[in-house]
């Protein structure tokens, strides 16, 4: 995962309602990188949060009033320092705009009420400085917290059932001031064993005993011998779940084995202009969310890639005539695409010069 993604695998998995398997993963990374890449082209921006520090010539070729400046496709979501010519703005003085609806904004204005000025610099070029918080919008939820502490250096981060439940590979975390991009999960010892008389065979055995259900979380992954299992309902300490998940083969198993979940993710470490610092144990994981359309948009344009792949590129269906056949792409995502774009896409604005 280079870049972050607006879906996870997981997403993509459970969308298809396939037994994919590990072999997929790569297939599915690319797929989703692909679809994520395709909604920024389609809406002319990037809906990631990223911190870092940009610079503009002062005064150039757009134009403008000498107290606007126009970011055009670096949306900002927050400034953290605003110099021109060496010398910083107070953020009291400056506003951001357009105003009505909060991030993203295509612009700085000078408050004509203060004495702050553009320009002053030695030359023209990159006279004016922002660094901020880069995107769309930093829209965060909080999933769970850290189950240790973390150095600066660790990428195998040990997270609780309710984190685990909520991220995939993909995921962009932030805890503390660190974002972290999620590119791998493995299975960690839960300490609790299968309880009962264990379990069978048979598929509709789908009853998990354990010592405490409330140290698991409804769409975690459990690892139990060589079967992966996605927990769908807890009642007091009974799981429920849906049994030879992920591809795996559905087996037998004694009471008193251990009981693994896949709680331990490997993270890009200081990703997206963030810093790699120390964690205390059970700090808070915050998972960035985008939006609703972009988010099924790119799970929707995943699953057509993979598919896609699958058949050769040769998926077609009939229209509605009956006339001939046309790309299955054509029928199933255009509406959504729409959708994506009239809600997110970023339009043209037209300059007074």
């Amino acid at each position: 995962m280079p870049t972050p993604v607006y879906a996870t695998r997981e997403d993509v998995m459970r969308a298809l309602d396939s037994k994919l398997t590990a072999r997929n993963a790569g297939q599915i990374d690319r797929a989703l990188q692909s679809a994520s890449r395709g909604v920024d082209d389609l809406c002319h921006r990037r809906f990631y949060p990223e911190l870092a520090t940009r610079s503009w010539d002062w005064p150039d070729s757009q134009q403008r009033p000498s107290w606007r400046l126009w970011l055009d496709d670096s949306e900002l979501i927050s400034v953290t320092t605003l110099t021109s010519g060496g010398t910083a703005i107070a953020a009291a003085d400056y506003f951001l705009e357009p105003n009505r609806s909060g991030p993203p904004y295509n612009k700085l204005e000078i408050d004509l009420a203060s004495s702050a000025a553009f320009g002053g610099g030695d030359t023209h070029q990159r006279d004016v400085t922002v660094t901020g918080l880069w995107g769309y919008r930093n829209d965060e939820t909080t999933v769970g917290a850290l189950l240790e502490a973390l150095d600066a250096s660790e990428t195998g981060v040990d997270v609780n059932a309710a984190t685990s439940a909520a991220v995939g590979v993909g995921s962009l975390l932030r805890v503390d001031s660190e974002r972290m991009l999620v590119t791998a999960r493995s299975m960690l010892d839960t300490g609790q064993n299968l309880g009962g008389a264990g379990l069978t065979i048979l598929p509709n055995n789908v009853t998990v005993p354990v010592t405490d259900g409330t140290a698991f979380a409804v769409d975690e992954i459990l690892l139990i011998d060589s079967e992966r299992m996605l927990v769908v309902d807890i009642a007091g300490n009974q799981l429920t779940v849906i049994r030879a998940w992920d591809g795996s083969i559905i087996a037998a198993h004694t009471a008193g084995t251990d009981i693994y979940a896949a709680r331990t993710l490997t993270v890009q470490r200081g990703a997206l202009g963030t810093t790699a610092a120390t964690h205390s144990d059970a700090s808070t994981v915050n998972r960035w969310d985008p939006p609703g359309l972009v988010h099924d948009l790119t799970i929707a344009d995943a699953m057509n890639r993979v598919l896609q792949e699958q058949a050769g590129y040769a998926r077609t269906s009939k229209t509605s005539s009956g006339a001939k056949s046309v790309s299955v792409e054509t029928l199933s995502l255009e509406s959504l695409r729409t959708q994506t774009y009239n809600a997110h896409g970023r339009k043209a604005r037209t300059r007074g010069v």
